[in-house]
C-alpha cells in the first residue's frame, strides 16, 4: 500500500465555526494558509465529524479539547496506514491562559516542557493549614506521565527563528491589562515571543493556589523555563508522541488570550456560573484579544512551517 508522506502535522484543538471565512478559532488561519483546497480524509477513531486536511505535505487535524480527546485524536491520525509520519514534525497550536506577574495577553510562547496539572494529589484549601502555600502534592507514581521535557535543541532552534517577531495587540487589551493590574510595569509591556513551561489540566483553574501549584510542579520536575501557560492538551499529546517514538519532533506554539487570575472584579461565580466564551469579540476574561492572538499564532507557526519545508530549521 502506498503511503502519503506528511512533513508537518498541525494540531489545533477547536474551531469556533466554519474552517474558513468567519470568526476564527484555533484552526482557521492555519487551515486557510496551508491546507485549504487540499484533500480531506475521514479518520477512523478520530474526533466525531472532524477531518484530516492535507495539502503539499502539511496536514491539519482539530483534535477536540481536553487531554483525552487530544491524545486519542492524535493516536488515530498517526496510526492511519494511509500516511507516513516517520519524518513528521508535530506542532500543537492554539490559545492558553498565562501567568500573572510575568506575561501579558498577546504573548506567544515556544514551549520547552509540558506538565500534567491533574496527576498527583489535590486538596481542598479549606482542609489545609492556613499557611499552606499550594494545594498540590507530588506523587512519584505518576512521574511517567506527568511531565515531558521537549527536545531542547529543537525548541531552541524554533525560538531563535521566531523570537524577534513582534506580536500585535489591541487598544482594548492594553486598557484591560492596565486597569486589572494598576498599570504594573509587567502588565503594560508590549507582547513578546517567549519560552516557557505549559501546564495541561482538564480542570480549568484560576487563582493564587492554582498558580502556586503550577510553580511547584515546575520546580519538582526540573523544567528549564518558568510556568508560563495553562491549557488543556499539550502534555497528553506529548505522552502519545513519546509512546510512538516521535517526541523529539514535537513543537508547541501557544498564544495567551487570558490570565491565570480573576481580573476587573470578576469572581468564580460571576465568570463561570452561566458559562462563558473566551473565543469572542469581547469577553469578561480576554477583552478582544482572541482573534488578534490567533493571527499572531498563525504567523509565528507559519515561520516555523516554512523553515521546516525549506530545510532551514535543520540547518540544511
Amino acid at each position: 500500500m502506498n503511503t502519503q508522506a506528511i512533513k508537518i502535522l498541525l494540531l489545533p484543538k477547536f474551531e469556533s465555526g466554519e474552517m474558513s471565512g468567519d470568526f476564527p478559532g484555533e484552526a482557521q488561519h492555519l487551515y486557510e494558509a496551508w491546507c485549504q483546497g487540499g484533500t480531506e480524509y475521514e479518520i477512523r477513531g478520530g474526533f466525531p465529524g472532524h477531518k484530516l486536511y492535507v495539502k503539499d505535505g502539511v496536514a491539519l487535524y482539530v483534535t477536540g479539547m481536553g487531554k483525552v480527546n487530544a491524545a486519542l485524536s492524535l493516536q488515530a491520525v498517526l496510526l492511519d496506514p494511509r500516511f507516513d509520519f516517520s519524518r513528521c514534525y508535530v506542532i500543537s497550536v492554539g490559545c492558553a491562559g498565562s501567568a500573572w506577574g510575568r506575561t501579558v495577553m498577546g504573548d506567544v510562547f515556544v514551549i520547552t516542557a509540558a506538565l500534567d496539572y491533574d496527576l498527583g494529589h489535590h486538596a481542598d484549601i479549606r482542609e489545609l493549614p492556613e499557611d499552606t502555600a499550594h494545594t498540590w502534592f507530588h506523587d512519584p507514581a505518576f512521574d511517567g506521565s506527568a511531565c515531558r521535557l521537549l527536545n531542547r535543541d529543537l525548541t531552541d532552534r524554533v525560538y531563535a527563528l521566531v523570537k524577534d517577531f513582534r506580536p500585535r495587540t489591541t487598544a482594548a487589551t492594553r486598557r484591560f491589562m492596565a486597569h486589572s493590574f494598576d498599570r504594573a510595569d509587567w502588565a503594560v509591556r508590549e507582547p513578546m515571543v517567549l519560552q516557557g513551561t505549559t501546564i495541561s489540566g482538564d480542570n480549568y483553574w484560576k487563582g493564587d493556589y492554582g498558580r502556586r501549584n503550577a510553580e511547584e510542579m515546575v520546580r519538582i520536575y526540573g523544567c528549564p523555563h518558568p510556568f508560563a501557560l495553562a491549557e488543556m492538551e499539550d502534555v497528553a499529546l506529548a505522552v502519545a508522541l513519546d509512546r510512538l517514538g516521535m517526541l523529539d519532533r514535537y513543537i508547541i506554539i501557544r498564544s495567551s488570550v487570558n490570565m491565570d487570575c480573576f481580573m476587573n472584579g470578576e469572581t468564580p461565580h460571576s465568570l463561570w456560573k452561566d458559562g462563558h466564551v473566551i473565543a469572542a469579540e469581547t469577553s469578561a476574561e480576554s477583552a478582544d484579544i482572541f482573534p488578534t492572538a490567533m493571527e499572531n499564532n498563525a504567523q509565528v507557526t507559519g515561520m516555523v512551517i516554512r523553515a521546516i519545508l525549506d530545510g532551514s530549521l535543520e540547518g540544511k
